[in-house]
């Protein structure tokens, strides 16, 4: 169960996510962290608009999750989520400083993990992202792990993405899933996708077929008492994937820079999404775009097969 929010939380709905909240109207929670750290403004804005765009027309309403001033929003409007766009230094929150942001009356960009929480404490159950963090190579050594992973374990939202960022090692990252009860869903398929590429090699815990049956299989769930969230992995469009065995090419380039330039904590992913660009031709980027784009489209249908 979600703990009720205390009413002095210092958090804001946007007009348009109250009002469907009121209505009961179908609600589809999008990160931060993808325009504050994912790309260049206007670019940023761009794909801010096309995506919350994507949502409404399949009938939900998109709420951005942020923290700006210390206060947590749930939904931008549109001069919020162009100031956003263009803010510089804005924190990237995950669970450990979510709180600190707001206590402190800071700026800040929510994670996975961190627009989860924010969700769950605004009782929206759907959300679209990216990918998902999770083991990161060589964490034998690092002992580096996304707490992503932790969240959807404890925390009951439906995540739509695309797998777990390749940059990863999505082989363990499936294994902590399993050790932590997160069912994996991919979406019309067998295989588990690996974010810019439709197959990581790895097949799928388990695959539905329709936005109802992933509906349904929530409701189950929800019947049984069964707390924590779910994960939902679709696969990128085949138009705009970019095959694993080329990525993965590119990934160890990325990677072997990482170590020389002694990069560590949440700076490797943005550090390795840049390195990714450059190497190629900006391909990943639009690929990246694709694939949150693809993913909102779906968050909205299960959103909307949620209240039918």
């Amino acid at each position: 169960m979600t703990r009720p929010v205390s009413p002095l939380l210092p958090m804001q709905y946007s007009d348009e996510v109250a009002a469907a909240k009121a209505r009961g109207a179908p609600i589809v929670a999008l990160e931060s962290t993808i325009i504050t750290h994912g790309m260049p403004y206007p670019g940023n804005l761009e794909m801010a608009r096309s995506v919350e765009r994507i949502i409404r027309e399949q009938g939900a309403v998109p709420a951005t999750i942020a923290v700006i001033d210390g206060v947590l929003h749930i939904g931008l409007d549109e001069a919020k989520l162009e100031a956003l766009a263009q803010t510089q230094g804005a924190m990237k929150l995950s669970r450990a400083d979510l709180a600190f942001a707001i206590a402190e009356r800071r700026t800040g960009a929510t994670t996975v993990a961190a627009t989860m929480i924010g969700a769950a404490r605004a009782g929206i159950t759907v959300f679209a992202t990216g990918g998902i963090g999770g083991v990161h190579r060589k964490a034998e050594e690092t002992f580096d792990i996304s707490a992503d992973l932790d969240e959807l374990s404890r925390t009951g939202v439906i995540v739509v993405c695309a797998g777990a960022k390749a940059i990863l090692d999505i082989p363990k990252t499936l294994e902590v899933l399993e050790t932590r009860g997160v069912p994996v869903v991919t979406y019309d398929s067998p295989v588990f996708p690996a974010f810019w590429s439709r197959d990581s090699g790895l097949k799928s815990p388990l695959t539905l077929n329709s936005p109802a049956a992933i509906a349904n299989f929530q409701k189950v769930r929800d019947q049984l008492g069964i707390d924590g969230g779910m994960l939902i992995a679709n696969p990128v469009p085949e138009e705009d994937e970019i095959p694993r065995d080329e990525m993965e090419i590119y990934i160890a380039r990325a990677l072997d820079n990482a170590e020389r330039d002694e990069v560590a904590g949440k700076s490797v992913t943005p550090y390795l999404l840049d390195n990714l660009f450059h190497l190629t031709d900006g391909r990943s980027l639009k690929t990246n775009i694709a694939l949150v784009e693809n993913n909102a489209r779906l968050a909205a249908e299960i959103a909307v097969a949620l209240v039918d």
